[in-house]
């Protein structure tokens, strides 16, 4: 009697793994993503606040605006002399002008004691809207909520020598799980299963699902603008970034170091507020600004630094010049921060757009949008990741049921 071979089994192609660098970069994306996670969030959130800094204060300090006058605006001298008589011992350090409708401030700040005075002015009247202090060594005085979250997007409300490299440091790290999240993101194979998984969000899918899917698509979606925001952020934090993103901008250039340029104190000239004024008058009929920004000379060879602002709501857009405080001779000093803005080439005014792209204002209100939105995209991607990656490490291993074997008929030949 003879028994038919029960026939062997098809034996699987093994599938083929992902490459060493995917696997690495799976690593770097979940272990740097734990340890800089927190950090990132509390940026981000700070920074989606920040964005609108100017429009909240518009609608929460009523002192910030002025009913608007076909008069001229008084002159920066008569705006000190204000701000001496109102707060006994002042000395004014900058003046701030802005729009027809905008109050004038009076600034002191002193960077010994860390006091800051401001006196905010009718810029037609002369009348006094209101007076804060800020300390930033004490803690003290007025509380500025916008500088509360300035200071804990820059230094997550350490000392500033602490924590802003400890910013630096975690946004670096941001740069790389961007980079290695396009890498976990890339399907091996571009078929329509794997497109709607990469682009699209299964809105009716588990909990766990739609969480993957935000992780992933969202952050697909935002990786080239937050590579955009974080780098404009690493220009402040490490001067090498600071100067690589300047030679890469100019063609290989370097970036112009700023010299402190003095006043000539040999002169026997004394400084006073009225040749300052003479300054304001002349810029004001020559580059027709939107608003001024005038530092006062502190010291006996300081400079009069006048910031005219071409384009209202920016910062990018200005004209910056330095005068001797006794001769009013031009001092023309070296940086991207000096000079017209229409002389400046390509790369210096990129450099000055650094701000305004970082929150978003070179495109004025609907670049703020973007920007917030982007900041919230920022602030859900470590959370969604840690969510990711702990339901990982909690999932409980399938029961597999074990089917019952198949008998196999036998062939009996007699």
């Amino acid at each position: 009697m003879l028994k038919t071979a029960t026939p062997a089994k098809a034996v699987k192609p093994k599938k083929k793994g992902d490459s060493m660098f995917k696997r690495i970069s799976a690593w770097l994306h979940l272990w740097l993503g734990l340890f800089s996670g927190i950090i990132v969030v509390i940026v981000s959130i700070t920074g989606a606040i920040y964005v609108f800094e100017k429009e909240i204060r518009s609608v929460t300090e009523p002192w910030t605006h002025v009913q608007p006058q076909n008069k001229k605006m008084l002159p920066p001298s008569a705006l000190t002399d204000i701000a001496v008589k109102t707060v006994s011992g002042m000395k004014p350090t900058a003046l701030n002008y802005g729009l027809p409708d905008q109050s004038a401030a009076a600034v002191s700040y002193s960077r010994k004691t860390g006091l800051l005075i401001t006196v905010f002015i009718d810029p037609y009247s002369g009348r006094v809207l209101k007076k804060t202090t800020t300390d930033f060594v004490g803690n003290k005085g007025d509380f500025d909520f916008f500088r509360f979250i300035l200071h804990g997007h820059r230094a997550l409300w350490l000392p500033y020598p602490i924590g802003r490299p400890i910013i630096g440091v975690a946004i670096l790290i941001f740069v790389v799980l961007l980079l290695s999240g396009l890498v976990l993101w890339w399907p091996k194979k571009w078929t329509k299963a794997t497109r709607d998984k990469s682009f699209k969000v299964k809105w009716n899918a588990s909990f766990k699902r739609v969480n993957y899917d935000l992780h992933n698509v969202f952050g697909f979606y935002s990786m080239l603008l937050l590579l955009i925001i974080a780098l404009t952020g690493l220009v402040w934090s490490f001067q090498w970034v600071s100067k690589s993103v300047y030679w890469a901008t100019s063609g290989g250039k370097s970036l112009t170091e700023e010299t402190a340029m003095v006043s000539d104190t040999t002169t026997r000239l004394s400084f006073n507020m009225a040749s300052v004024d003479k300054l304001w008058n002349q810029i004001a009929i020559q580059d027709k600004p939107e608003g001024f920004y005038i530092n006062l000379p502190r010291q006996k060879a300081d400079l009069v630094e006048v910031i005219a602002y071409l384009r209202s709501g920016t910062y990018y857009k200005t004209n910056i010049y330095n005068f001797d405080q006794y001769t009013l001779k031009p001092i023309k000093s070296a940086g991207p921060y000096s000079g017209r803005y229409a002389d400046a080439g390509a790369a210096d005014k990129l450099r000055r757009m650094n701000y305004d792209i970082h929150v978003g204002a070179i495109l004025g209100i609907p670049g703020k949008v973007v920007a917030f939105f982007l900041a919230m995209v920022s602030a859900s991607l470590p959370i969604t990741g840690f969510y990711i990656w702990w339901g990982k490490r909690n999932k409980k291993p399938a029961v597999k049921q074990q089917r019952p074997k198949k008998v196999q008929p036998e062939l009996v030949i007699q």
